[in-house]
């Protein structure tokens, strides 16, 4: 699910595909398919069907919920983390995940939905998130439970993505992947260090895996081939439209076959007594899913589904990122109430209209300045500062721009040809037009 898309009962009814029976291409020209035919990317002014938008809106904005309710498991343990270092580490990574929903809710936001209209998809139940982040963080071990399974799920989903029709999706999952990896290897070097330690301390990553294996394997979402392929979601349409590139069962099998040797490393035993390889198919049986399991979890009957959707709530209502609020001062008793010193945030300071802001970063001196993303921030100062903490974390440029996008002017797609063609017949512009005699150099 992380970075797939499926839905529930519980839907929206705006985000519904089209049944079998209703048309699913909406464009009147060809001009969309001939894109995906050609395997180019689809950009935000370009034509598209409703049913392609409405897709990546929903797929997107799943994957955007999931990276900020994902900060919550392993924020958990920040403060009892085992040191300094592991503290620092994983402020890094939760930082990181809020970075990443950042990312892709921006990216949602060119399909023309509004980000406070998702979140509330999300706070009402009406949009779904990974139901790995539904499961308790009981001890440390969970940490690099997380980070060597959840994240190399995550990877082995989303590497895929980077090669999306859709250019913006597309270009937010090459950032979101580049990240990642520090995440997976982090959680291998906690299990890695365990596994070295105590009995005790065996034992706790023991059971770790013991307890993220099976809801790992469930991130790649129910099965979609074979005898499942005509129940298996929205899977082939998907991959005709060039938004998937490979099937839940392919990816998940991906997963298994690279995580078994690593387990072997690790000196971990995986917790499938049918785990075993398979030479004639060159890849790993491995034992039944309980998707009975899985669709529970998805619907809210999981141990932590509403403490995380309720802490999820009580961070946005109170503006920041935790349940002390935007400046770490928690609310007293009354709505509206606020602590000594807390400046209330007036209209003109509400998210809901904060502007969108450009954000272009030089990667080195000498460079132009290229286009990375998109943030909201109510003004140019802090919209600089939010551009530097989500885009150049890991000091990816030397210079920042942001600027509005409504004081942008672009072309549009649907005058190229008018407004680049008169440039097509000018063919003595360029040097190859001249013919010259081969043997003179340097010309």
């Amino acid at each position: 699910m992380y970075g797939n898309d499926f839905a529930t009962d519980a839907t929206d009814a705006a985000d519904r595909l089209p049944g079998p029976d209703e048309p699913l291409n909406a464009a009147e020209s060809g001009q969309f398919d001939d894109l995906i035919e050609a395997e180019r990317r689809i950009e935000p002014r370009d034509e598209m069907p409703d049913a392609y938008r409405q897709t990546l809106i929903r797929q997107i904005a799943q994957h955007a919920h999931s990276e900020i309710i994902g900060m919550q498991p392993e924020g958990n343990w920040i403060s009892r983390a085992p040191s300094l270092r592991r503290k620092a580490i994983l402020m890094a990574k939760v930082q990181d995940e809020a970075g990443h929903g950042l990312y892709l809710y921006s990216a949602a936001e060119t399909l023309g939905v509004d980000r406070e209209d998702l979140l509330d998809r999300l706070h009402t139940g009406r949009q779904k998130y990974s139901s790995i982040f539904n499961y308790p963080t009981l001890t440390w071990a969970d940490c690099g439970a997380i980070g060597w399974l959840v994240d190399g799920a995550a990877i082995m989903n989303q590497v895929p993505l980077c090669r999306c029709s859709y250019g913006p999706y597309a270009r937010a999952m090459i950032r979101v992947c580049k990240e990642e990896s520090f995440h997976q290897r982090q959680g291998f070097e906690i299990l890695w260090t365990l596994m070295r330690g105590t009995q005790a301390q065996q034992a706790m990553a023991q059971d770790a895996a013991d307890r993220w294996w099976w809801p790992a394997l469930m991130m790649f979402g129910p099965p979609d081939t074979g005898d499942a392929a005509s129940t298996g979601g929205h899977t082939s349409q998907s991959m005709a439209w060039g938004i998937k590139r490979f099937s839940n069962d392919d990816l998940r099998q991906k997963f298994v076959d690279m995580m078994v040797p690593q387990a072997d490393r690790l000196g971990l035993t995986l917790p499938d007594p049918e785990l075993r390889w398979n030479a004639e198919r060159g890849h790993y049986d491995f034992g039944p899913i309980d998707w009975d399991e899985f669709w529970r979890v998805l619907k809210g009957d999981g141990a932590c589904n509403a403490e995380r959707l309720a802490h999820r709530v009580a961070a946005h209502d109170e503006g920041g990122l935790g349940p002390r609020g935007r400046h770490g001062i928690r609310r007293e008793a009354g709505r509206g109430a606020t602590c000594p010193g807390r400046r209330r945030m007036s209209p003109s300071t509400d998210r809901a209209t904060w502007p969108l802001w450009e954000v272009f970063v030089r990667g080195k001196r000498g460079l132009s300045h290229v286009h990375v993303g998109s943030l909201h921030a109510p003004d140019a100062t802090m919209a600089l500062r939010n551009a530097r903490d989500v885009y150049t974390r890991r000091q990816e440029g030397v210079s920042l721009w942001v600027v509005q996008a409504s004081d942008i002017t672009a072309s549009s797609p649907d005058e190229r040809d008018s407004f680049f063609d008169p440039a097509g017949d000018k063919v003595y512009r360029h040097p190859t037009f001249y013919d010259v005699p081969e043997d003179v150099e340097y010309l």
